[in-house]
């Protein structure tokens, strides 16, 4: 992985990570959360394509395909199970 593909990488992950906060709102710990999970989500899916050989959309060294829906499928989790509130009985 060279530097340029690890940089577009991370602008495109903090993208789609602020792009859910913008939809969903909140507040900066959301907003952290989201980049978090879109980070995490982004390159454990390239690590997965890289894994099994499967190149989509891939842009350089980079799959992009696969690491988008890596970072929207953390981000989707992430927020149903940030849903469950403590009853505080």
């Amino acid at each position: 992985m060279t530097l340029p593909a690890f940089i577009f990488g991370f602008l495109i992950s903090t993208l789609i990570g602020a792009a859910f906060h913008l939809i969903l709102g909140g507040g900066a710990g959301r907003l952290l959360l989201y980049l978090i999970l879109g980070w995490t989500g982004f390159w454990i899916g390239h690590y997965v394509a890289n894994l099994i050989s499967f190149r989509f959309a891939a842009v350089g060294p980079m799959n992009l395909g696969l690491a988008v829906v890596g970072s929207l499928l953390f981000l989707g989790v992430g927020y149903w199970l940030s849903l469950v509130q403590v009853d505080q009985n």
